[in-house]
């Protein structure tokens, strides 16, 4: 069971994820963001994702913090682009004393994930205006080269930027969170050809062409169950 709510901290999520014994397990969908989690006691990082990813080994409780797009680069030290689609401990990236020492402050508490959640309110930076813009600019569906002139960046600009912060262009970006979009209007109930051209897609067939690329699903088969959902857009958008 998949459970999440608001962080005090803005723009991110708290999560846990507790198996049931006899349910498969569901990919992750691509979303924009990066997570820290709890998992066998061990602090690991999740990568922004260009595909679904689909948790290996034996079935266990997973606690998260997802951080709003773009931040998380600022907290781990390194740029996202080094953390595509991996899912690396914490160790590898900070101290290992330092990570020992966190590990046993979360593992000593009754809730990983707020014990995550303080680990970030301490030590993560809330998203700047320039960030929120451009995300929730791409998110709304406006064109790369619009939001670029808007933070009066060039395109190459953005590019790199968006390479450091997201782990990719602002392209496949836009792309993620036109899919996220697409799918939390379907899931409300609004039909799959509505769903996409609300959501900028030229029609249906376009929006199924996309789910298949980045879920490896058909859309049927994602919002039947198979595919975990995704996480809320930041500032509910997507």
């Amino acid at each position: 069971m998949y459970e999440e709510r608001a962080s005090r901290l803005s723009g991110a999520v708290v999560w846990t994820h507790t198996p049931s014994p006899r349910a498969d397990a569901l990919p992750v969908l691509p979303d924009g963001c990066m997570d820290l989690l709890w998992n066998e006691d061990e602090l690991l990082v999740a990568g922004p994702d260009t595909r679904a990813h689909l948790p290996e080994g034996p079935a266990a409780r997973w606690s998260g913090i997802r951080l709003y797009p773009g931040t998380a680069p600022a907290l781990l030290g390194v740029p996202a682009r080094e953390l595509l689609d991996r899912r690396v401990p914490l160790a590898e990236l900070w101290p290992a004393r330092e990570v020992r020492r966190l590990s046993g402050r979360i593992a000593a508490a009754p809730h990983p994930a707020s014990a995550l959640e303080a680990l970030a309110l301490e030590r993560a930076e809330p998203p700047g205006l320039a960030l929120r813009t451009l995300v929730s600019a791409l998110a709304a569906g406006r064109s790369v080269a619009s939001t670029a002139d808007e933070l009066g960046l060039g395109a190459r600009q953005l590019h790199r930027r968006s390479l450091a912060a997201f782990g990719y262009g602002p392209k496949t970006l836009a792309r993620i969170l036109r899919l996220q979009r697409a799918l939390a209007l379907a899931r409300s109930g609004v039909p799959y050809a509505r769903s996409a051209a609300g959501s900028g897609y030229a029609d249906q067939a376009h929006l199924s062409r996309d789910v298949r690329e980045f879920t490896g699903l058909t859309l049927g088969e994602l919002l039947s169950g198979q595919g975990r959902r995704g996480p809320d857009a930041p500032d509910g958008s997507p």
